[in-house]
């Protein structure tokens, strides 16, 4: 397994306003299965662990999974509750209203497959699945692969309304930070992991439209973000990820790793999916050339 990751996986439905609006479209959605469909689109060998509930979009979400290539046989179905669902109402261009249902990841630390985790070449965990109930998985998993020696990947991935308490969030997220080889924050998330910001670890600050850097070995390397149009910018940091780490997996260059996951952002955004739009290896050269 070249990539392991573990999360959160709901319905989104998008509609216009609710009360009037009378069709919608529904989808899929999680920061880790983005990870995991934009890695498997590109060739490497991605599986997936969460828990969904045994209703139609539990079962969407492992066949969208299943049908990407994307492995999911240490995934749950759990027959007592639902499967979260997110309510998108778009009201002004691409601003929208957005209601969750959650019901959060479930995992907990008998879930965690140790062995398959020793035996993958990175895992990648998510500050959503800290905030969700899934510590305990996520630290037992954290530990199964850094006493095996796989490189540990983790996305701030800050969500201010599953955190009441911005203490804990600080005190959390950081500790999660602090035990990653490969660090993905957002600008307005490095003062909540001040303490990982430091020592060894690659530290990839997402900027938005002013694109993304990374210091390795004491030099900064820097890449733009491209010009493509924005039809939803949601999922763009997840989608981020995945190419920097199929660069990483590929051990290109650091500059590189950078403009493979600006590549893989500017896709994601021209998608009202967060994971349709994104790109199969034969599929980078579409935009390559305006790196």
């Amino acid at each position: 397994m070249d990539v392991y990751t573990l999360g959160e996986a709901f319905a989104v439905v998008t509609s216009g306003r609710i009360r009037h609006e009378h069709e919608a479209r529904l989808d899929v959605a999680g920061a880790e299965l983005t990870v995991a469909v934009g890695l498997a689109r590109l060739g490497h060998a991605a599986a997936w662990l969460g828990k969904v509930g045994g209703d139609e979009i539990g079962a969407r979400i492992l066949t969208a999974l299943r049908g990407e290539g994307v492995d999911v046989s240490d995934a749950r179905v759990d027959d007592a509750s639902p499967t979260g669902l997110l309510l998108k109402e778009s009201r002004l261009g691409q601003a929208a209203r957005v209601t969750y249902y959650r019901t959060g990841t479930r995992l907990t630390q008998g879930n965690v497959p140790t062995d398959r985790i020793a035996a993958s070449r990175v895992l990648h965990v998510s500050g959503i699945a800290a905030a969700l109930g899934a510590r305990d998985a996520m630290h037992a998993a954290v530990r199964a692969a850094r006493l095996a020696g796989v490189t540990v990947s983790v996305a701030v991935n800050y969500r201010d309304q599953l955190w009441p308490d911005l203490r804990e969030a600080e005190e959390i997220l950081s500790a999660l930070a602090c035990s990653a080889d490969v660090l993905f924050v957002r600008q307005n998330e490095l003062d909540l992991v001040k303490p990982a910001l430091g020592g060894d670890r690659e530290v990839i600050v997402i900027r938005g439209a002013r694109g993304a850097s990374v210091r390795v070995d004491g030099v900064r390397h820097d890449a733009p973000s491209l010009g493509t149009p924005v039809v939803d910018p949601t999922g763009s940091g997840d989608a981020f990820a995945a190419g920097y780490l199929s660069a990483l997996l590929e051990r290109l260059h650091p500059a590189d790793r950078l403009r493979r996951g600006a590549l893989l952002a500017a896709f994601a955004v021209s998608s009202t999916s967060e994971w349709q739009g994104l790109p199969t290896r034969a599929e980078l050269p579409l935009l390559e050339s305006d790196v």
